[in-house]
């Protein structure tokens, strides 16, 4: 099969194609490297099936001519980060959506199958656990900025949505806080490349608030599995996709320092302080899996000991090679 994957030199983009190369397929990997690296694609760059595109999903005259070639495409493509949400929702906001929009008018009259990577964020401060994929959406007031990367990607599932409803194959993926190799903490932003990256310095874990909110965290080796199963899936649904284990921050804290032999302290920031005032956060996000193994056969086996020490062991490589972590 011909693939396109946007955000192809991405965290999670690169062990897509990485992966659907191993597999047999022809991929194109699109990427304007915002956040992307190319050398995240070093070990196929030269792959007789691969190709990559310096380009963005928001460029419609380069996105026509790339779906031509292909019979799919994986939308991974998409502005992201708490940081973005607080400090330039434009960005987010129309970033994700004009991409997305762009991606299903000129998917619909190709018929090509589109899968949509979304997030767990749509579900928002819902109390009501776990997350089945019709829970529904708890989110704070419209002039909190937090929200927009949440009702920007829910946005993009009403637009996937309406298009499943007028006949265009479309699987979403609400990943639930992926994490490992090429997550690094200033470009995707989450907790885990945050408190790794300064462990190995031995400088401070910050944790936000009280760190008694948990999450699921998803090594990528199992975020990868169900991506890739979502192919062959052949009706139009949405899946969660993660890890249902969960842990507290303040646990998570703790065990990277003791996996990395750091020295590090841990130091509590009020959420006010990191992110400005009204910043919202939700306690909790466990998914509920059933649905995704049923129709996907998907089962997430990486534990968080077992992610966390790979993780670990590619962040040492990658230093050692003399690439920062920022």
């Amino acid at each position: 099969m011909r693939i396109l994957v946007t955000g192809g030199a991405g965290y999670i983009g690169s062990h897509l194609v990485e992966r659907l190369l191993e597999n047999g397929h022809s991929v194109i990997s699109l990427d304007n490297l915002s956040t992307g690296r190319k050398d995240y694609l070093n070990d196929v760059l030269t792959h007789p099936k691969h190709e990559f595109v310096y380009g963005s999903a928001l460029d419609r005259t380069l996105l026509n001519d790339l779906l031509d070639k292909c019979d799919a495409v994986y939308h991974l493509a998409a502005v992201l980060g708490v940081k973005n949400t607080v400090e330039n929702p434009l960005k987010v906001i129309e970033g994700n959506i004009d991409a997305t929009r762009n991606i299903l008018e000129l998917a619909f009259p190709r018929k090509i199958k589109v899968i949509f990577s979304s997030t767990s964020e749509v579900y928002g401060k819902n109390e009501n656990l776990p997350f089945y994929e019709d829970s529904d959406r708890v989110l704070g007031s419209a002039s909190k900025h937090r929200w927009c990367y949440a009702t920007a990607k829910a946005l993009d599932e009403h637009l996937c949505f309406a298009y499943m409803d007028k006949g265009l194959p479309i699987v979403i993926l609400r990943y639930f806080n992926s994490y490992g190799p090429k997550a690094l903490a200033t470009q995707y932003g989450g907790v885990i490349p945050k408190f790794i990256s300064a462990a190995l310095e031995n400088k401070p874990l910050y944790v936000y608030g009280d760190g008694t909110q948990t999450r699921c965290f998803t090594f990528i080796d199992d975020t990868v599995d169900g991506t890739i199963l979502s192919l062959n899936y052949e009706k139009s649904d949405v899946f969660n996709i993660g890890n249902n284990k969960s842990i507290s921050i303040n646990e998570l804290a703790i065990k990277i320092k003791e996996l990395t032999n750091s020295s590090s302290s841990i130091i509590h920031i009020p959420y006010e302080q990191a992110y400005g005032k009204g910043y919202e956060d939700t306690p909790s996000r466990i998914p509920d899996l059933s649905k995704v193994k049923k129709n996907l056969n998907y089962d997430p086996k990486i534990s968080i000991d077992e992610g966390l020490k790979r993780t670990i062991k590619w962040y040492k490589n990658y230093k050692n090679k003399g690439n920062e972590y920022g």
